[in-house]
Parts: C-alpha cells; structure tokens; sequence
C-alpha cells in the first residue's frame, strides 16, 4: 500500500509555506477566522456609538481606542502567522479555534471596558488567544532550524512576556492603567521587530495583501450594516425621512468610495522586505479602526438628526467626517502615495482637509462628505485615464 498524500494526514510537521507559492489565496479557516471578529469589531463600534452620542468623548477614545488595538492585534498576529506557517492540519484548525473562542470571550468584555474601564474579560479572551499563539509558533520552532527557529522561539517568548504583563495589568490602580496600557502597547509592537531581526519570516506578500484587504471588506461590511440598522431603527420610530435620506445617501458614499480608494492600487509590490512591511501592516490599525469609527459615526449623526442625543450640530458631524479624514490620508500615505505621480498625487490629502473642513457644514455634513469622497473617487479616474491614453 502507498502511503497516503501529506495533505490528507490530521498531524503534519509545520514546515514553512513557499514564499514564492503561487495563486496564495485566503483559506477558508482564514475567512471563518475573521467573520469571527465581526462580533468584537460591533461591539466596539456599539459601544464607541453609544458614548459619543452622550457626549462622553473622555470615555468614548480610550474605550474605543484600547478595544480597538486588541481586536486588530490579535488578528493581525494570526494572519501573519498564518501567511508563513498554515499547514491546516488537526492541531492547527483546533487551536485556531482556541483563538476564535478568546475574540468571542473578548468581545463579550468591550462594553466592560467603555464602561468602567474594567479589563478582565478582554485580558481572559487575549490570554486565550495569544497561549494558542504561543503554542503555534513553539509548534513552528520544533520543526525549524538555525535563524528560522530562532525567530519562532522569539516570537513565543516575546508573546509570553507581553502576555505576563497583560495579566498584572489587572492588580494595578486603575489611575495607572492608562499609562501602563501604553507601555504595554509599545512592547507587543516590538516583538516582530526584535523576532525578525536576523530571519524574515516566510509570509507571502500576495497572501498579505488579500488577507488586509479582506479584512477592510469586513470593517466596511460592519459600517454599512450598523448605519442601515440605526436608520431603519430611527425611520420606524420617527418616520423621519428627509431628515434621514441624505445621512444614509452620504453614507453610502463614503462607504462605497472608501473600497474604491483602498481598492484602486496592489500593495504587494511594496511588502519586500520587513522594513517596508511592518510599517504598512501597523498602519493598518488606523484603516480599520477608522473606518469601523465611520459606522459609529453615522449611528450618532443618525440620532442626532431625529433629536435623541444633545451633541450639538458640529459635534455630531465630527463623529463622521473625522473618521472619514483619517481614513482617507492612511490609506494614501500607506500605500496609494507610491503609485501616484503628478497632480494625482495630492488628491487624497485634500480631500481629507475637505471633509474635515465639511464638519462645519453641521447637519449637511455627511451628504457633503459623501460628495468629497466621491468626487475624489472621480477625479482620480480620470487623471489615471489621462494617464493611460498619453502612455
């Protein structure tokens, strides 16, 4: 009897992916792994939603912000490892399912920590998922040798010690805790820099670049859902029509020009090396939490508009356009800053100084943001056609 193909035995050595494999595409663990997430990206929005329209701006950043690194660190964590270690066989798929049941138990600790600062439930869910991270790469470094197993056992080491730190982050007073929470943020940013100091590890730049881009569907596909529930809920409630059409329209309009701009260029072509992708991979914090921020956004300018928070008109649209403005200049300064040239070049930081500058606008706010960003979206396709036609 021949023995059976690798790809169908249930344990198999972790041996690193190709990075030259061609055609990498997202697994469907991958995918099941980040739908997942949705829950804890909704919460955070809910709970973000919620404190802005009490007018509690205090409560509403560092809740938002702190929650928000913890869903996009955890993920981003995963998706790396995966890119360079997927075997997909029976311990793998288990213990990716430990990770999907921390981001369930973290999810569940969001409102927790807009309320009261409280982080027990989100530590419990992070040490879940990061010990079976840490069993990943012990796994990884087992079947490693020299430089590569180095780095694999950095990384293990790096996640424990940061971890550690996480767990007496909750005997402390929680004056401290602001601070600390920072410093804590500084060290698990330095683990890949220290762990990929002397060994890159084997990620595919193709396959990263699909994973991001499918998670910026994901945090899109969540602001459009939150706004549509938070108007129907308004539109039953107070049959507000005109007040409410031209949020939902600009809404839209921002929703559907933000997959455009993040669309228009590949980023792969600028993910060769560790230094240029760290950077990218970081920056990404600020594309999606902003762009998760823009649903939250919405449900306030929705609530507003039919009278049920006190926020005052600017107040209100800021909750957008914000958002909105960070969105558009991360995005460009990350990666569509390297395929424009000429007068291409600036039209994504203006128009982000635009939609700041509409947050004066008030209760027009969002309709004019939703035109900014789409006539940005215009304006770029026909200086690339231009472009194209004079080549």
């Amino acid at each position: 009897m021949t023995a059976a193909p690798d790809r169908y035995r249930p344990v198999r050595r972790m041996l690193a992916r190709d990075r030259g494999e061609s055609h990498r595409v997202s697994t469907p663990l991958e995918l099941f792994f980040d739908l997942c997430f949705v829950v804890a990206i909704a919460q955070a929005g809910h709970e973000l939603a919620h404190a802005l329209a009490a007018g509690h701006l205090s409560v509403a950043l560092p809740g938002y912000l702190m929650s928000f690194f913890a869903i996009w660190w955890a993920w981003m964590n995963f998706t790396w490892f995966a890119s360079a270690y997927d075997v997909d066989d029976v311990p793998y798929r288990l213990t990716t399912l430990v990770q999907i049941t921390g981001v369930l138990v973290l999810a569940a600790g969001v409102p927790r920590l807009f309320g009261d600062q409280n982080l027990d439930l989100v530590v419990v869910g992070y040490l879940l998922m990061r010990l079976a991270m840490v069993t990943q790469w012990l796994r990884a470094a087992r079947s490693e040798s020299g430089p590569a197993r180095t780095a694999a056992l950095r990384y293990a080491l790096g996640i424990t010690v940061v971890q550690a730190f996480w767990v007496v982050l909750l005997f402390v007073p929680d004056t401290a805790r602001p601070v600390l929470f920072a410093v804590g943020v500084i060290a698990e940013l330095a683990v890949p820099v220290w762990a990929e100091t002397h060994n890159r590890t084997p990620w595919h730049r193709h396959h990263i670049a699909e994973r991001y881009g499918l998670f910026t569907i994901i945090v899109l596909g969540e602001t459009v859902a939150a706004a549509t529930v938070a108007i129907q809920t308004a539109l039953d409630e107070h049959k507000a029509v005109a007040e409410l059409l031209p949020i939902a329209g600009g809404g839209l309009l921002i929703c559907f020009g933000a997959w455009w701009i993040y669309f228009a260029d590949d980023a792969h072509p600028y993910l060769n090396s560790v230094r240029q992708a760290l950077p990218w991979g970081y920056g990404h914090y600020v594309v999606f939490a902003s762009a998760a921020a823009v649903g939250a956004g919405l449900v306030v300018a929705v609530q507003h508009a039919v009278g049920t928070t006190q926020l005052i008109d600017r107040a209100a649209a800021a909750a957008v356009t914000v958002p909105t403005a960070l969105f558009l200049f991360t995005v460009w300064a990350l990666h569509v800053r390297h395929h424009k040239r000429g007068a291409a070049q600036p039209i994504l930081p203006l128009a982000a100084l635009s939609v700041l500058a509409a947050t004066l606008a008030g209760d027009a706010a969002v309709p004019i943001a939703g035109l900014l960003v789409a006539f940005a979206v215009a304006i770029g396709i026909a200086l690339t056609t231009q472009t194209v036609k004079r080549s």
